[in-house]
């Protein structure tokens, strides 16, 4: 099954390529929003989400990456310092500005750089320079879109864009476990303060 997958992506790069991308993408405002533990899924935002990554990040992935690969073939360290360094200060800084006000310009804000101004970050991707085909290289980054996306849907939403927030959401203190212990060890020593002495 794997081969037949990726012999449809060498036949079709660019569909299948940003399909996955654009369906990963908006995946990770799914998990976003499953992880907060909403009554109601907004699929408003899920939608503006796979507005944005189809239109934009998937075809803007998929030929920068072409971009990169011939202008700096192989994968030895110092091309592969290269694309990481151009990545980085060039592509990641433009992708994550364009999620940032594409959805505040699709949910209608007035201010659609507010977001961007407040909660801007950039990622990493060595590993897909170094070690992933160029052929499922678009794929691989919509792999790490997903996560990317639950980010910075969490980030938008109710986050301050830092990754401790992020942990901190996803693994929040038991403090609903701590008080009941609490409340108890309370009561006890007011019991025990309040019972009269035995004389001796």
């Amino acid at each position: 099954m794997l081969q037949a997958f990726l012999r449809h992506v060498r036949r079709f790069p660019w569909v299948t390529n940003v399909t996955l991308y654009g369906c990963l993408f908006a995946g990770g405002d799914l998990v976003h929003q499953w992880f907060s533990a909403k009554d109601q899924m907004d699929w408003r935002q899920t939608r503006n989400v796979a507005v944005v990554a189809f239109s934009f990040h998937g075809n803007f992935n998929f030929f920068w990456m072409r971009f990169l690969e011939r202008r700096f073939p192989g994968n030895s360290s110092g091309m592969v310092m290269k694309k990481l360094f151009l990545d980085q200060t060039t592509a990641a800084p433009l992708a994550t500005s364009v999620f940032y006000t594409g959805v505040s310009l699709l949910e209608g804000k007035e201010d659609i750089l507010e977001d961007w101004r407040e909660k801007f970050l950039n990622t990493y991707k060595f590993l897909n320079f170094a070690l992933v085909p160029l052929y499922v290289r678009t794929t691989f980054t919509g792999c790490c879109a997903f996560v990317w996306a639950t980010f910075l849907c969490f980030s938008r939403q109710t986050g301050d864009g830092t990754a401790g927030a992020a942990l901190a959401w996803m693994f929040p203190p038991k403090e609903d476990a701590a008080e009941p212990a609490k409340e108890e060890v309370d009561s006890k020593l007011k019991g025990e303060e309040t019972a009269p002495s035995r004389p001796v």
